[in-house]
């Protein structure tokens, strides 16, 4: 009889235990990043703006120790954090699409644009990430490139006078 598959105490042979050692990974990072701050006056936007660049958002497990170790309300955490639209508390994809719905751009057909684009990466709305972590769309109101519209831009690689019909083709380049 062979030994069950051990991964990290799991005995079922999933990855649970290689997803909680990562987990464990990123809250040893969080907590580096909160006491290297925590001595700041006003640590807090510090703290935070080192989670955003290391995590890529802004982990609930994070936010809770933090909470903890300035002896900070969570809720106050919170008001912060999603104040600053530089703040995402979900964690985003490798690349961001975002989509002028500007007055110009609306006008000349972004709305096909962006439901195109819901319906070649499979997701419901802005703000959503792709299950395999490789896009996330987001709505915008104004790119600055009006002469250009509709426009999108990829990880600030800005695509104009778009139609529906080179959404796929542009995906495929990512």
């Amino acid at each position: 009889m062979s030994e069950p598959n051990v991964n990290n105490g799991c005995r079922c042979g999933c990855d649970a235990g290689s997803k909680m050692d990562v987990q464990n990974s990123k809250l040893k990072e969080a907590d580096e990043i909160i006491y290297k701050h925590k001595t700041q006056k006003g640590p807090l936007l510090s703290i935070l703006n080192e989670f955003q660049d290391s995590f890529g958002y802004l982990p609930r497990a994070a936010l809770e120790e933090t909470s903890k170790v300035l002896d900070m309300p969570l809720a106050e955490i919170y008001g912060v954090a999603t104040f600053y639209s530089r703040f995402t508390l979900k964690p985003r994809g490798e690349h961001t699409i975002s989509v002028c719905l500007g007055t110009a751009c609306y006008v000349k057909g972004a709305k096909d644009i962006f439901d195109e684009l819901l319906k070649e990466l499979k997701l419901d709305g802005s703000g959503e990430t792709t299950d395999d972590g490789k896009f996330t769309l987001e709505a915008t109101r104004c790119l600055g490139c009006c002469g250009l519209s509709p426009v999108m831009m990829i990880d600030g690689e800005v695509y104009g006078r778009l139609t529906p019909e080179k959404v796929p083709e542009i995906l495929k380049k990512y």
